[in-house]
């Protein structure tokens, strides 16, 4: 009985003690395209991001890493009107496209042998532009009379996440992870004269908006 306690702690131990090697690099980031419509305010919007990520452990189950990508996103509103004699079409774009540079420190903690929860410190950075356009169309008695404007900015946004999360190695080469809400700051501020910043506090876990992701792990 002695011995059958001994070697289940044993067990237990080396199971409790499984660490990512340090030197191990792995690939993950994000990747995606979405649309919506509404048909009842003619509006679409569209967002598009590809920010790939790498890290690197520089000591067991400690990794260091940044994401670098593009991000933009786009929104479409039309609206069509009847002044008097006049049919009168308005067509508003407002675009967001952003340099995306995400370095991160990930460390990670056992929870069997192929299971680990993490806690990630983040920083975030977006170099972007933002764009306004609107055209407008008057129809009157067969006349028609066209409008455009258009003005842009660029902007800086820089911030401070922590983000906890669950690893699970499907093998030695691929894994699934989850982040369960995120804790920190952003500031961001249009390069204008007389622009201010705009911040934004983020404190809390949300199980309604659990982030799942894989990643590829080069093994050593």
């Amino acid at each position: 009985m002695k011995k059958l306690l001994l070697a289940s702690a044993v067990a237990l131990f080396g199971l409790a003690n499984a660490q990512i090697s340090k030197g191990t690099v792995y690939v993950s980031g994000q990747l995606g395209y979405s649309q919506e419509e509404n048909n009842n305010n003619d509006s679409k919007v569209e967002s598009f991001r590809i920010v790939p990520t790498v890290g690197f452990f520089v000591a067991p189950n400690l990794a260091i890493g940044t994401g670098v990508g593009y991000v933009n996103d786009k929104v479409t509103v039309s609206t069509t009107n009847t002044i008097g004699s006049a049919v009168v079409t308005s067509e508003n774009k407002g675009t967001q496209s952003a340099f995306v540079v995400a370095p991160f420190v990930r460390k990670y903690w056992t929870l069997g042998d192929k299971l680990y929860i993490f806690g990630q410190l983040e920083v975030p950075m977006e170099f972007g532009k933002f764009e306004e356009e609107s055209t407008s169309t008057s129809n009157v008695g067969g006349t028609v009379t066209t409008t455009s404007t258009s003005n842009e900015a660029n902007y800086t946004s820089v911030g401070v996440n922590v983000k906890p999360g669950l690893d699970y190695f499907l093998n030695k080469n691929w894994t699934i992870e989850a982040t369960i809400g995120e804790f920190g700051y952003n500031t961001s501020k249009l390069d204008v004269d007389g622009a201010k910043s705009v911040n934004n506090y983020k404190f809390g876990m949300n199980l309604s908006s659990v982030s799942i992701g894989v990643k590829y792990v080069f093994a050593k």
